[in-house]
């Protein structure tokens, strides 16, 4: 099965043509805004390397994010130009479990993290089970430093781009019962070899993509969002202060009227 994989959730855009377990080419490179002048030149210098045409391949693999909107768009919509030339399927690889991938030997939890926005991150966190399978415990989120640390609850290996802004803020977050690893440099990117790798799995499982297509973009969850707006008080407090700011427009209204009755 030969599968070319497209990485560009983030700044970082990463291609890869894989037949089974061999990597036949890969090209890897900061694409910052770039990747739509840079996603197709670089389509075409792969299989270029690799003695491949389009129709030579069995499908193509796309990372869904979650990760930047403009990036992720740019890789779907390339993928799907494909497929529709080829005829060829289309299967869709959540970023986060890419990443996670990476760390084939790690005994403990993994929990990958992208920068969000905001002072924010993404992250999700995977554990190895004993027939090599990355098993979820914690879906796709996105949140601040302390969310992050608060779901960190036993020893973890954390890595990525939103680890390496935000340390010192899930750190000063964390329990201190709980230890961390931080994971090698070369695993803190989005690799499309891993993509590939797990596009394979979803072909031989019949995890093919239809005609409706979505981007994984991960929403915070309102209760979390109208907490921080309202600087930390809880639904209770909120509806009081609603309730006196209320009071006290009427208040004010009443004031007005009478000081000009009086004149």
């Amino acid at each position: 099965m030969k599968i070319l994989a497209v990485e560009t959730a983030t700044t970082w855009q990463s291609v890869a043509i894989l037949e089974d377990d061999l990597i036949l080419a890969t090209h890897d490179q900061e694409a910052g805004g770039a990747h739509g002048s840079l996603l197709l030149p670089t389509i075409d210098r792969l299989l270029s390397q690799s003695g491949l045409q389009l129709g030579d391949l069995s499908g193509f693999a796309c990372s869904i994010g979650p990760g930047t909107f403009t990036g992720i768009r740019v890789g779907i919509a390339t993928c799907l130009g494909l497929r529709e030339a080829t005829g060829l399927p289309l299967t869709l690889v959540p970023t986060l479990e890419a990443m996670a991938r990476n760390l084939e030997g790690a005994t403990v939890p993994v929990c990958p993290m992208l920068v969000s926005r905001r002072g924010e991150v993404y992250w999700a966190i995977f554990r190895r089970t004993g027939d090599g399978r990355l098993d979820r415990i914690v879906d796709e989120q996105v949140g601040t430093p302390r969310a992050v640390a608060q779901s960190l609850t036993e020893p973890t290996l954390v890595f990525g781009a939103g680890w390496s802004a935000m340390e010192s803020e899930i750190r000063s977050a964390l329990s201190n019962s709980v230890t961390l690893t931080v994971g090698p440099d070369h695993v803190f990117k989005p690799s499309a070899i891993q993509v590939a790798r797990i596009g394979m799995e979803g072909f031989r499982q019949g995890a093919i993509a239809g005609d409706l297509i979505l981007p994984l973009y991960v929403q915070r969850v309102e209760a979390e969002i109208q907490y921080e707006r309202s600087g930390g008080a809880s639904p209770l407090a909120r509806r009081q202060q609603k309730i006196d700011t209320k009071a006290g427009k009427r208040s004010a209204r009443g004031r007005r009227r009478s000081h000009l009755q009086e004149m």
